[in-house]
């Protein structure tokens, strides 16, 4: 396949898919008020009743075509400061509420909950998300992609939920200082989601066709204002934290204090543009990464959790595909302290926006890091209906050498840049989705000197879902500041699955799929394949079923060990191939129990055999208490050197609620393919609105045999002034 075919394609979708918003018949009108609105989830003010009320919502899961069995009424005023918004959500049939608990940023399938979408800019592609629970656990997060919410994000607002036999009530204001918006404008998209457990019925306002989440803004209505929003005022806001600690390491026998100011401060250079600065953070109240089973050949992949990186990070991170990334935010401070940042990002206008970002980090003499400076620069054109072109540079420099030798030298080049265009294409309908980039290197040694250029396009329907992709990373790409864990080939996807509908029964949905993936080397010579076969059973009560066949095929590019457990590797250029099956089940959302069960059995390299064998369990006293567990069984069995290697990964957690404001976590992990086991404790307070008191307990250990490692307790204070 030509390199450019997908390329011109995804060109031609586009004129296709350029037509007038979906939803612009849906339209609700907001008004100020001059009567003041209380958020304690009881609807007798007068702004409610003069305030516009929302039509019937639409089913949108299990089928979409018909209007929503529940019925939820919705109702926006706003004032100088604040939106407001509330909905009242009547049962349509009798029996508890479902939720996990009142934690923030709750799962959604796993709650009765209600969401906002917000699309200030009318965009149909970013925006902002807000819910709650029907137990009153707030939910927020910022949009991107037309319908990808980062829940890591969290600002200012309050809320409030009330319940009785006949509705449950969520009532929030949103100060204009949370949100970025253009003051000009008079219309934003808008679109409010609910999901009723007890009928197992997703619905909406403006109809979204179940194949997208409900959230999906190019599905939006239209939120018309009386009169430009108000403008946010003066919008600087100070967030000052000190932190302080102990830490013990029993392999060198010390005890630690540590003790941290600084804070950051979030200025609004206009309504709809904001400046980000941070000095000497400090991210000890981050939730830890949850440990693995790996038997990749390559680098994995960890999520960002640090909020400075957070707001408009799609202008940053969503360059590329997850495996060919520019830029990964993590490669900045994770090992090393962050001496100061700054960053400006939003919407120039309704069509442009901009991110640009510098961060500086601290050398460390003892291991010859120098100190080093990431700038990166991302701008973003709208295009058609829905669609961007998009512009990233991304430089890391190395400066203030702790020694000017040439092994540093060539540890810690003295840069490493990436320059590079991206097209995104999105159709009118979200029906045609696509992909194209092109990106290049720069580095002082000729290996870092390099090109990668990808494309993709896909189609989802109510019915259909295909997709084809193609890659091309040139073994002197170099990415320092991205992640990129594999270098010099070429590949190919595709996919194509079908979903066949039920009029009835306890089956929604069934349907077959196939997928290829094919990866050459800059000979277009074949050295890995992977194809997929698998059938999906989706249950009306939201359980899932899937079963997946697999025939792989590997030529290593390098030794690799099988087991990932320190044993023999095998050799460069040794050939296997194998099959084997892999099934996944998980179980409605409405139990107070809950189960997940996955597994994997078969061939694997040398002739060997692989079983997995996984299950998630949970159990809730809600809405305050949470219990979860993770289990996972590897049993590998290879020729001599390896033979029979087992290995059990056990992970459990203990989450109380206390309050929608007071928080306690417990997370525990054995790892016996790392030999790890950690125990990790945070208390949280949230006593005003995006301000909070923690209290974090970690312990690690070493196992086989067992030794302490690592005792560390920490305090941190945070407090949001807005100016």
């Amino acid at each position: 396949m030509n390199k450019y075919f997908l390329t011109l394609l995804i060109g031609f979708v586009t004129l296709l898919g350029n037509a007038q918003k979906k939803n612009e018949s849906f339209r609700l009108n907001i008004r100020k008020t001059t009567s003041p609105v209380t958020i304690d989830g009881i609807v007798d003010e007068q702004a409610w009743k003069n305030a516009d009320a929302t039509s019937d919502f639409f089913m949108v899961t299990p089928m979409d075509t018909s209007l929503s069995i529940t019925r939820t009424e919705v109702r926006m005023t706003y004032d100088d400061q604040y939106i407001y918004m509330v909905a009242i959500c009547y049962n349509s049939m009798e029996g508890p509420y479902f939720v996990e608990s009142l934690r923030r940023d709750f799962s959604f399938g796993q709650n009765d909950n209600f969401l906002v979408a917000i699309d200030p800019f009318h965009n149909q592609t970013t925006g902002f998300a807000f819910g709650a629970n029907a137990a009153g656990a707030q939910w927020d997060g910022t949009m991107s992609n037309g319908n990808k919410v980062d829940l890591n994000w969290d600002n200012k607002w309050i809320s409030e939920v009330k319940q009785d036999d006949e509705k449950w009530v969520f009532e929030m204001a949103i100060p204009f200082k949370t949100i970025r918006y253009k003051q000009e404008n008079t219309e934003w998209g808008i679109n409010f989601s609910r999901l009723d457990l007890k009928a197992s019925e997703k619905s909406s306002w403006a109809p979204v066709p179940r194949q997208f989440p409900s959230v999906t803004l190019a599905y939006a209505g239209v939120l018309v204002w009386d009169a430009p929003p108000p403008s946010p005022g003066t919008n600087i806001s100070l967030i000052p934290f000190v932190s302080g600690g102990a830490t013990r390491d029993i392999d060198i026998d010390t005890l630690t204090y540590q003790g941290k100011i600084g804070g950051d401060v979030k200025i609004g250079l206009t309504s709809s543009l904001s400046l980000d600065l941070t000095v000497n953070p400090d991210f000890s109240q981050v939730e830890v990464d949850r440990q693995v089973t790996n038997l990749d050949r390559f680098e994995l992949y960890f999520p960002e959790k640090r909020q400075f990186f957070l707001e408009n990070a799609d202008l940053f991170s969503n360059f590329g595909y997850d495996k060919i990334r520019p830029f990964f935010s993590r490669r900045v401070g994770l090992a090393v302290p962050i001496q100061a940042g700054a960053r400006i990002s939003g919407n120039l206008n309704e069509n442009w926006r901009i991110g640009a970002m510098d961060m500086q980090t601290s050398s460390i003499a003892d291991i010859g890091l120098p100190s080093q400076n990431f700038g990166i620069l991302s701008l973003q054109r709208k295009v058609f209906s829905r669609s961007n072109i998009g512009l990233l540079y991304v430089n890391k420099e190395s400066i203030n050498y702790p020694l000017l030798t040439d092994s540093l030298l060539s540890a810690h080049p003295k840069y490493n840049r990436n320059i590079g265009l991206e097209y995104n294409l999105a159709s009118s309908d979200n029906l045609w989705t696509g992909k194209a980039f092109f990106l290049k290197s720069f580095s002082p040694f000729n290996e870092g000197n390099g090109f990668t250029q990808a494309a993709h396009i896909e189609y989802k329907s109510h019915n259909w879902n295909w997709l084809i992709k193609e890659e091309s990373v040139e073994k002197n790409y170099s990415a320092e500041v991205g992640f990129v864990p594999r270098n010099g080939y070429n590949r190919l996807t595709s996919s194509v699955s079908h979903l066949f509908f039920t009029k009835g029964g306890a089956i929604v949905s069934h349907g077959p799929g196939v997928s290829t993936s094919y990866f050459f080397n800059e000979n277009m010579k074949r050295t890995d394949n992977l194809n997929l076969v698998h059938y999906s059973v989706n249950f009306r009560n939201r359980s899932k079923l899937k079963l997946i066949f697999i025939d792989e095929y590997v030529e290593l590019l390098s030794s690799f060990d099988p087991t990932k457990s320190d044993k023999d590797t095998l050799a460069t250029g040794t050939k296997h191939n194998w099959n084997a099956m892999r099934f996944n089940f998980s179980s409605k959302p409405q139990s107070l129990f809950t189960y997940a069960f996955k597994g994997r059995a078969g061939g694997y390299y040398q002739n060997g055999s692989w079983l997995n064998l996984s299950s998630e369990l949970g159990y809730r006293f809600q809405p305050y208490v949470s219990l979860r567990s993770n289990i996972s069984y590897n049993n590998i069995q290879l020729p001599s050197p390896w033979n029979l290697t087992e290995f059990w990964l056990i992970g459990a957690q203990l989450d109380i609620t206390f309050t929608n404001k007071l928080f306690f976590v417990t997370l525990f992990q054995y790892n016996e393919q790392s030999k790890n086991f950690n125990l990790n404790s945070r208390f949280q307070w949230r006593y005003k609105p995006a301000s909070d008191l923690f209290i974090v307990y970690t312990d690690s250990y070493l196992i086989s045999p067992i030794a302490e490692r690592v005792k560390s307790l920490t305090l941190k204070f945070t407090y949001w002034f807005n100016l």
